[in-house]
């Protein structure tokens, strides 16, 4: 007896089109709705960190062309008034530009008045600040706070009777020390830092037999576990990263470190 086989095939009738289940709709436009605002968000971001690089780089600018003007300035009086230096800043960044920016108070949001200049050597250093607002929707992000440092030197020329001579030798200073030293290896420059634990530092002294305090950056509010000590300093750290860990050394010549002392491990 013959086999027969059937075979069923499946017809469309024209105009009607295959279409996807109901759930799988249902979560592509889940999907659709959660990646769109992602999405938007991630553009948002990135357009706000390119304007914040742009008012940085602007500040910056403004803050050479402030510098500039000032040294020429002090040709007479070596004097630095903050005032002047942030109308020079807005002034050359733009007091529109400022004002469409999103440093908070636009140009009156500029400030200069951690800058100082030695009145005996010329040398400064101008600083501003400022702080930035980042609306960023959904996200109550704080005001960063920014700050552009530079130093300078006066217009003044140079002097023999006050700078000393040509052959004047290399001394290595700080910012904030108030001694110059005149070995690069000096251990006042080089910072050895020891890690120890923050209930050892009671009984802990430094090379001077001083005590170790908290620092007033990082350790205000009291610390537990691990700490950092220098063997010259009298602060401990809470942080690796804490400024009071750094040094930062400058190669001048000794007639500019007039005013400081000399270091008494590296000077004699």
């Amino acid at each position: 007896m013959p086999d027969f086989k059937f075979s069923k095939k499946m017809s469309f009738s024209p105009g009607r089109r295959a279409s996807a289940p109901a759930y799988k709709r249902g979560s592509i436009t889940v999907e659709a709705a959660l990646a769109v605002p992602v999405f938007f968000l991630a553009v948002v971001s990135l357009l706000y960190l390119m304007e914040l690089m742009s008012v940085r780089a602007s500040i910056r600018a403004g803050l050479q062309a402030a510098g500039k003007q000032a040294m020429e300035d002090a040709c007479g009086i070596p004097v630095l008034m903050p005032a002047r230096l942030e109308e020079d800043i807005v002034h050359a960044v733009g007091r529109e530009r400022l004002k469409r920016s999103i440093v908070i108070g636009g140009s009156g949001g500029i400030h200069c008045e951690g800058s100082y200049m030695s009145a005996v050597t010329g040398i400064g250093r101008l600083t501003v600040s400022y702080k930035v607002k980042l609306p960023l929707p959904m996200f109550a992000v704080p005001p960063v706070s920014c700050t552009e440092t530079m130093r300078i030197k006066a217009w003044t020329g140079y002097e023999k009777g006050v700078f000393g001579h040509e052959d004047d030798e290399t001394v290595y200073i700080t910012e904030t020390g108030v001694v110059y030293h005149k070995d690069y290896q000096c251990t006042y420059l080089k910072l050895s830092i020891h890690m120890v634990q923050a209930s050892e530092t009671a009984s802990l002294r430094n090379e001077s037999g001083g005590r170790y305090y908290p620092c007033e950056h990082c350790s205000r509010g009291g610390t537990a576990g691990t700490v950092y000590i220098t063997d010259s300093g009298d602060r401990y750290h809470s942080s690796l990263s804490c400024s009071g860990l750094k040094r930062t050394v400058y190669a001048v010549p000794l007639s500019e470190a007039a005013g400081k002392g000399m270091c008494s491990r590296c000077g004699g």
